[in-house]
């Protein structure tokens, strides 16, 4: 995981909340198993002037900002990842940018994102109560 300030943007960044567990498990197992091209990067080490991002932004959803500038959050940066991932992963993100799946992805981001603190390797520090 790239843990290094984020100022130069030389391709897609996903930014993601570093004070979690959750999260930060999440992306591990993204670097190992998805193969992931995006720099990786908690948001509290990043740029986030330089990548048009606020905290609030950040500590609300997972953030993916491609080499151009544009935006996705939440299910939309995880399918954003997935069609940069390598070993046919641009599939399943492909596909969850179909609508309707698209639409499903996104509830299910955001119970696990509500849901975090409970959920294998996440902390009560996970937890986005008094968070926002």
């Amino acid at each position: 995981m790239n843990t290094a300030t984020v100022s130069v943007m030389a391709g897609p960044v996903l930014v993601f909340d570093g004070d979690c567990a959750f999260c930060s498990s999440s992306v591990r197992w993204l670097e190992r198993w998805v193969g992931c091209r995006p720099v990786i990067v908690a948001w509290q080490r990043a740029d986030l002037n330089r990548l048009g991002l606020t905290p609030e932004q950040c500590s609300e959803a997972l953030q993916w900002v491609g080499a151009q500038g544009e935006r996705r959050d939440g299910a939309d940066a995880v399918a954003a990842t997935l069609r940069h991932g390598g070993k046919g992963w641009w599939v399943i993100g492909a596909v969850m940018s179909v609508p309707g799946i698209r639409h499903l992805a996104r509830v299910v981001y955001r119970w696990v994102a509500r849901n975090r603190h409970r959920l294998p390797g996440g902390t009560p520090a996970c937890s986005l109560d008094g968070r926002r």
